[in-house]
């Protein structure tokens, strides 16, 4: 699916999602269309590797938007944008989702403390419990005992 909205220009921009059929009929080139999927597909990708080298401890550090851009070989705007247009979704949302269902995969092992989780996340323990709330609505220590229970 892409998105797309008539301007009053008469000029398609994108913005809602229509199928590859519709697309066709409104004469949006196959190969813009292709290219954007390809930039969010190898976004994917990329992300999904970094995560799993955390996970393997290969590397120490989170990665940034411009990283993952400079992978792909361009701007980190155009990622940016590219991403936006095709999904509505900013890349970051992509990223956290994935680094919460990492953390909560992670947390549902009792042999690791929060603190190892955050640790292994690039995170101080504090700021990942900050962290780790803000989307989940509670903390670390209390998502593991709510998921025990259960």
């Amino acid at each position: 699916m892409i998105t797309v909205l008539s301007t009053p220009a008469g000029n398609n921009a994108i913005l809602k999602s229509i199928s590859k059929e519709e697309a066709a009929q409104l004469k949006i080139p196959k190969k813009y269309i292709s290219r954007k999927e390809e930039i969010y597909r190898d976004f994917l990708r990329l992300l999904d590797e970094h995560l799993a080298d955390i996970v393997a401890e290969r590397t120490d550090s989170m990665k940034e938007l411009r990283d993952f851009a400079e992978a792909l070989f361009i701007h980190p705007t155009h990622l940016s944008n590219v991403i936006k247009e095709h999904t509505g979704y900013h890349p970051c949302y992509f990223y956290e989702e994935k680094l919460l269902k990492l953390a909560k995969d992670l947390l549902l092992d009792n042999k690791r403390s929060v603190a190892d989780v955050a640790y292994l996340l690039t995170y101080d323990p504090s700021n990942f419990t900050k962290w780790f709330k803000s989307f989940e609505g509670v903390t670390p220590s209390q998502f593991r005992r709510l998921h025990q229970q259960a």
